[in-house]
C-alpha cells in the first residue's frame, strides 16, 4: 500500500481518542506504556506541521474531527496537557520523578512473581521515552501559553512546565548512569565471540584484534579523557591489549556514580543492571537522545542551561556509540559483519532483530555523516534482506519459525535483576515496525532514484505487512497488534493492545512525514532533458515573437506572454523538480506549435 502518513496518523489519532485520559487512568502504574500512548498524540502534533494542535485557530478541520471526542479546537490542547500532567504526577513520588516499567517485566524464572521492588526499577526505555514526551509537553506549552490570557490557566501551564522540565533532567541524569564502557580480554569467551564476528577474511585472531584496536584507538581516547558525568572508572581502557563494548545497559549500571545537576530530581537510586551494553537498549537510547539536539528543541529553546550540559555529554555518548557500532557493522570492507546474517552478540545469542538493531544504528550514523552511495546500497541489501527473513515481505506459513521473532518477540535476560526479586525478562515485537522507520530513514539520506526507489518499495511491503497487523474490531480497533491476519498458527486477537508496537508506528510515520517535506531527488538525466527542451522552447519563442512582431490577434500575444511566464517558472524549478520544469516545457512547445500550425494554415488559405 502506498503510505500517507497524514491519513494514517489521523486514523490512529481517532482509535485512540475516545479512550486517552480513561486508559491512562487504568491498571497499575507503568510509565512506558502510559508515555508510549501520550507519544502517539503529542509526538505527531509537535513533529509534523500539518497536525498541529498547539495554536487552536490554525487547526486543520481533518484533525479536528479525527479528534472531537476530546472535543474542539480549545479543548483539545488543554485534554492533552491534563493527560501529560496526570502522566507526571502519577509517576512522581515525594517530588522525585520515578520511571518504572511494572507489568512490562516479566520473570524469567518459571512459577517466580516479581516483587513490587521491581516493579519499580527504573528502564532505558522509560528514560528515552521521558526525554522524548518532555521536550514535546515544553515545545507544545511553548507555543500553546502564548494565547492563555486567564490567570489560573497560565499558572497551570506554569506548573505543568516546572514538572516536564524536572522529569526531563532526570531523564537525562539516568540515562547517563545507564552508558556502560564494558572491557574484556581478547583471549576471553566475548573476546572471541567478538573477533569471529567481525573476522570475514580469513584472518588470524591476532591480526583480527590488532586490526580492531587501530580502528578504535581514537574512541578509546575518548572514553579515557573525555566520559566522566555517571560513568564509573575507564581505568582499564589504558590497556590496549583489552578490547571495549559501548552502548546501554538495560538500567542504571552497577556502581555508577550519581550525576550533579542544578534542578532537585530527588535522591538518585543506586544501579543494578549488568556492566555492559544491550543492542536493543542502546538503540532506544539514541532514538531518545537525538531529539536532544533537534532543529525544534534548539530552535525553541527547550532546555535551560544545566540541561545543557546534561546533553552535551548525551550527545558525546550518542556520537561516541555510533562511530563504535559503524565501525563494527563494516569491518571488513569485502565483506561487512552486518551482511553476515544474523548477528552474533559477544554473549552468544544470534538473532535476525540484533542485526536490524546494528543496522538501525548504522542508519543513524549514514545520516550524520552523509555516507557514499556505495555504503547506502549494501545497507539497503541488509534491510531488504531482513525483511525476506523475517516473512515481513514475505507470506507466512504454517510452522513458521519466524513468527517467534514477532511474537512471543525476542526475549532480552536483564542480568543484574534478580537482585530484587527472581531474573527479569524484557520481550521485544517491534521488529516490523523498527524495519520501517530505519527504511524511511534511509530513503531521506539516498541521493540516486534507485536506492531511493528500492527503500520505497521495501517500505510499502512491510507497511502492507503491519497494516494487516492492526486490531479489527472492539475497543483498540486499528491500533496494534494482531498476527493472525499474517499468520495462519496465530489464533483470533483476545482484545490486547501493544502501545510499545503503536508508537513505533507512529514514529515511522512521522519519519515518512518528514521524508514527503523534503525536496525530491534530482535526476542528472531528467535535468539535462529539461534543459534541452527548455533550450529549444526558448529558441521556438524567440521565432513566434518576431513573426507576431507586426501585430497580430490579442489571443495570439497572450498565448506568447503566458508561454513566456511558463518558461521563467521552468527555470527557476529546474535545480529541484526538474520533471516539473519538463513538463512546463512541453506545454509551451505544444502551444507554440499550434501558433506555427495556425500561422501556415493562414499562409495556404491566403
Amino acid at each position: 500500500m502506498r503510505i500517507k502518513p497524514r491519513q494514517q496518523l489521523l486514523e490512529i489519532w481517532e482509535a485512540l481518542s475516545g479512550q486517552l485520559v480513561q486508559g491512562l487512568q487504568e491498571g497499575d502504574p507503568n510509565s512506558v506504556s502510559e508515555a508510549e500512548r501520550l507519544l502517539c498524540l503529542l509526538y505527531p502534533a509537535t513533529e509534523v506541521p500539518a497536525l498541529r494542535l498547539d495554536v487552536p485557530d490554525e487547526t486543520a478541520e481533518d484533525v479536528l474531527a479525527s479528534l472531537r471526542k476530546l472535543g474542539d479546537s480549545v479543548v483539545i490542547p488543554r485534554t492533552l496537557l491534563d493527560a501529560v500532567a496526570f502522566y507526571t504526577d502519577r509517576h512522581t513520588i515525594d517530588g522525585a520523578p520515578v520511571f518504572g516499567a511494572g507489568e512490562y517485566y516479566q520473570s524469567d524464572e518459571p512459577g517466580a512473581a516479581i516483587t513490587e521492588a521491581q516493579r519499580t526499577l527504573g528502564v532505558v526505555d522509560s528514560y528515552s521515552l521521558s526525554i522524548t514526551l518532555c521536550l514535546a509537553t515544553l515545545g507544545f506549552l511553548k507555543v500553546f501559553s502564548r494565547i492563555l490570557t486567564r490567570a489560573d490557566l497560565r499558572r497551570q501551564a506554569d506548573e505543568l512546565q516546572d514538572a516536564v522540565s524536572t522529569r526531563l533532567t532526570a531523564a537525562m541524569a539516568a540515562l547517563l548512569r545507564c552508558f556502560t564502557v564494558s572491557v574484556f580480554e581478547a583471549d576471553s569467551e566475548r573476546g572471541r565471540i567478538l573477533c569471529e564476528t567481525l573476522n570475514r577474511g580469513g584472518l588470524s585472531n591476532r591480526a583480527v584484534v590488532q586490526k580492531l584496536q587501530e580502528k578504535l584507538a581514537p574512541l578509546r581516547a575518548i572514553v579515557r579523557d573525555q566520559l566522566i558525568l555517571g560513568l564509573s572508572t575507564t581505568d582499564a581502557l589504558g590497556n590496549d591489549n583489552l578490547l571495549f563494548e559501548c552502548g546501554w545497559s538495560w538500567g542504571i549500571v552497577a556502581d555508577s556514580p550519581p550525576v550533579e545537576t542544578t534542578e532537585d530530581i530527588g535522591p538518585q537510586p543506586p544501579g543494578i543492571a549488568q556492566n555492559a551494553p544491550y543492542l536493543y537498549f542502546t538503540v532506544v537510547a539514541l532514538d531518545g537522545i537525538a531529539d536532544l539536539f533537534s532543529e525544534r528543541t534548539l530552535t525553541l529553546g527547550l532546555l535551560n542551561e544545566g540541561q545543557q550540559r546534561l546533553a552535551r555529554a548525551l550527545q558525546l555518548r550518542w556520537e561516541l556509540t555510533q562511530r563504535y557500532w559503524s565501525a563494527l557493522a563494516r569491518f571488513e570492507e569485502q565483506a561487512w559483519p552486518l551482511e553476515n546474517i544474523p548477528w552474533r552478540t559477544t554473549d552468544g545469542q544470534e538473532s535476525l532483530y540484533f542485526s536490524l538493531l546494528v543496522s538501525s544504528i548504522l542508519v543513524q550514523d549514514l545520516l550524520r555523516r552523509r555516507a557514499t552511495d556505495a555504503d547506502l546500497n549494501r545497507t539497503v541489501a541488509v534491510l531488504e534482506e531482513l525483511g525476506v527473513r523475517s516473512k515481513t515481505t514475505r507470506r507466512m506459513v504454517p510452522g513458521d519459525a519466524s513468527l517467534n521473532l514477532h511474537h512471543p518477540g525476542v526475549p532480552l535476560t536483564l542480568v543484574g535483576s534478580e537482585q530484587a526479586g527472581p531474573l527479569l525478562r524484557w520481550s521485544v515485537t517491534d521488529f516490523s515496525a523498527q524495519l520501517l522507520k530505519r527504511s524511511v530513514q534511509l530513503a531521506r539520506l539516498a541521493q540516486g532514484i534507485g536506492p531511493h526507489d528500492r527503500l520505497l518499495r521495501l517500505a510499502e511491503a512491510i507497511m502492507d505487512h503491519l497494516w494487516l497487523r492492526r486490531i479489527p474490531a472492539g475497543r483498540y480497533a486499528k491500533l496494534w497488534d494482531d498476527l493472525s491476519a499474517v499468520s495462519p498458527d496465530v489464533p483470533p486477537h483476545q482484545e490486547n493492545v501493544s502501545w510499545s508496537l503503536t508508537e513505533r508506528m507512529v514514529e515511522a510515520l512521522i519519519s515518512t512525514a518528514n521524508m514527503i517535506g523534503e525536496t525530491p531527488i534530482r535526476s542528472p538525466r531528467l535535468t539535462e532533458v529539461a534543459t534541452d527542451l527548455l533550450g529549444e522552447a526558448d529558441h521556438l519563442l524567440d521565432k513566434e515573437m518576431m513573426a507576431a512582431a507586426g501585430g497580430g490577434f490579442a489571443s495570439v500575444q497572450n498565448t506568447l506572454n503566458q508561454a513566456e511566464s511558463r518558461l521563467h517558472l521552468a527555470r527557476r524549478l529546474l535545480r529541484d523538480n526538474p520533471g516539473t520544469a519538463c513538463a512546463l516545457a512541453i506545454q509551451v512547445l505544444s502551444s507554440l506549435d499550434e501558433l506555427a500550425a495556425a500561422r501556415r494554415t493562414a499562409a495556404w488559405g491566403s
